[in-house]
């Protein structure tokens, strides 16, 4: 198999009060294509941080991450954001719609980003898929937490990504609406063949991933395939 992620010797330094914080240690890992993955640990582990520079969200300090046969150390800011464009989807724990665009609207930002024509019917078939094709014109105010997800759910699969990542993506949502997410988060994936790394608390979430890596105080503690 192809490999479409690869850490070598990842570190991450903060500077606290006057002090360095290492936040990452040496991390090195590859990642299949079309593999889904768990990022798991506790809280100030680091496994969120993690993420961020797997998707180009942050720099490492030293070491390097390799997406798509790209090195983001390499990239400045806008050759990032062309990539996470062209390339990543990304959904977060706290959803991170625009509040001043529909649902509709919001699912369609990725595909205007990029210059595609004709979006609309591709934006309300997505929203289709995750049960909101009523909502498509309501704004993120008058929507659930649930339905609010879902809409990121859809906009995170606009742009037919080669890569998701998900940032505890059922952490501000109650057992039963984490369900309904979490399925549809895995069916969409499985449709477009995209690979799946995840951040998650949630240890039943993690196992239905095929591996799962175990974070803890900066360090992998442990690395298991389902």
């Amino acid at each position: 198999m192809t490999n479409i992620l690869t850490l070598q010797q990842v570190n991450k330094i903060y500077q606290s009060g006057g002090r360095d914080l290492k936040v990452l240690d040496d991390i090195s890992f590859t990642v299949e294509a079309g593999s889904t993955m768990a990022i798991v640990g506790p809280s100030g582990s680091g496994k969120t941080t993690l993420l961020g520079l797997c998707a180009g969200l942050d720099r490492s300090t030293s070491g390097s991450v390799e997406l798509n046969n790209t090195r983001l150390n390499d990239l400045n800011e806008n050759q990032l954001a062309a990539l996470r464009n062209r390339s990543i989807g990304f959904i977060f724990q706290n959803f991170q719609l625009l509040p001043t665009l529909t649902a509709l609207e919001n699912v369609m930002v990725p595909l205007e980003l990029r210059g595609e024509k004709n979006i609309r019917p591709l934006a309300l078939e997505l929203l289709e898929k995750v049960g909101l094709a009523n909502r498509s014109h309501h704004y993120p105010t008058q929507l659930s937490g649930g339905e609010q997800q879902r809409v990121s759910l859809a906009r995170a699969f606009s742009n037919q990504p080669q890569i998701l990542f998900a940032d505890e993506p059922t952490g501000n949502l109650d057992a039963e609406t984490s369900e309904i997410v979490i399925q549809l988060l895995f069916d969409l994936n499985r449709q477009a063949g995209t690979t799946l790394v995840l951040v998650t608390h949630d240890l039943d979430l993690a196992a239905q991933t095929q591996r799962i890596i175990k974070i803890k105080g900066g360090k992998i503690s442990s690395d298991e395939k389902q």
